[in-house]
C-alpha cells in the first residue's frame, strides 16, 4: 500500500478488465496501428499504449529521430524508394523490441516485406476511416509529402482506392469517426478482447 502521495503518483494507473483482456490477448506481440494519414493511429495508439501499460512507438517520429530529417525532407531528398526502405528497416527494429504499441506511416502496411513482419510480431489494428473524415483531418496540414499535388484531396481518394484492400488484411478493424477519442480506444480494446475469445473457441 503507498505510504506517501510520491507512492500514488508513481503507480501507474490500474488496468480496467477489458483493458487487461486486451493485454492478455496480446501477450508478448506487438499492437501495430496502421492505416491512412489522419486516421488517429497515433492518437489512439498512445491511448491504447496508456490503458494496456506498454510502451508506444510511432514509426515516423522514430525515422526522423534516426535520420535527423523530417519526413518531408526524406522525401525531397532521397524519394519514396529509399524512405520505405528506411521504414521497414525501422519497423524490424521496434518489432523486436516488443511488446509494445506501434503507430506506422500510412504506407508502411503496403510494403510487403514490413507487413509479412507485422504479421509474424505483431497484431494488426487498421483504423479505418472515410475520405470527408481523412480530408477535414489532414487538409489543414502542410507536412503531408504524397499530398502536394494539383488536387490532393483526389490523391487522398487514390490512395484510399490502392491502399484499403491492403488494410483489410489487418487483424481487426475498427472504424475511426468523428466520436470521443475515448470511444475509439475502448471500441479497439473490444475488437482485441473479443479476438482472442473467438481463438479460444
Amino acid at each position: 500500500m503507498p505510504n506517501s502521495m510520491t507512492d500514488l503518483l508513481k503507480s501507474p494507473p490500474a488496468r480496467t478488465p477489458l483493458a487487461e483482456q486486451a493485454r492478455l490477448a496480446i501477450g508478448r506481440r506487438n499492437l501495430v496501428f496502421v492505416g491512412l494519414m489522419g486516421a488517429g493511429k497515433s492518437v489512439i495508439g498512445r491511448m491504447v499504449a496508456q490503458q494496456l501499460s506498454l510502451p508506444f512507438m510511432d514509426t515516423d517520429a522514430e525515422i526522423e529521430r534516426v535520420s535527423r530529417m523530417t519526413i518531408s525532407e526524406l522525401f525531397a531528398s532521397y524519394g519514396e524508394v529509399e524512405f520505405r526502405a528506411l521504414e521497414t528497416r525501422v519497423m524490424e527494429r521496434l518489432l523486436k523490441g516488443g511488446p509494445r504499441v506501434i503507430s506506422t506511416g500510412g504506407g508502411a502496411f503496403i510494403n510487403e516485406r514490413t507487413r509479412a513482419a507485422i504479421k509474424r510480431d505483431g497484431v494488426s489494428v487498421w483504423l479505418r476511416a472515410d475520405l470527408e473524415v481523412l480530408w477535414e483531418r489532414v487538409c489543414r496540414r502542410e507536412h503531408r509529402p504524397l499530398l502536394k499535388t494539383e488536387n490532393p484531396k483526389q490523391t487522398l481518394e487514390n490512395l484510399m482506392n490502392q491502399r484499403y484492400p491492403i488494410y483489410a488484411e489487418a487483424d481487426l478493424t475498427v472504424e475511426s469517426r468523428d466520436v470521443r477519442k475515448e470511444t475509439v480506444t475502448a471500441e479497439v480494446l473490444a475488437a482485441i478482447a473479443a479476438m482472442a475469445e473467438g481463438q479460444e473457441k
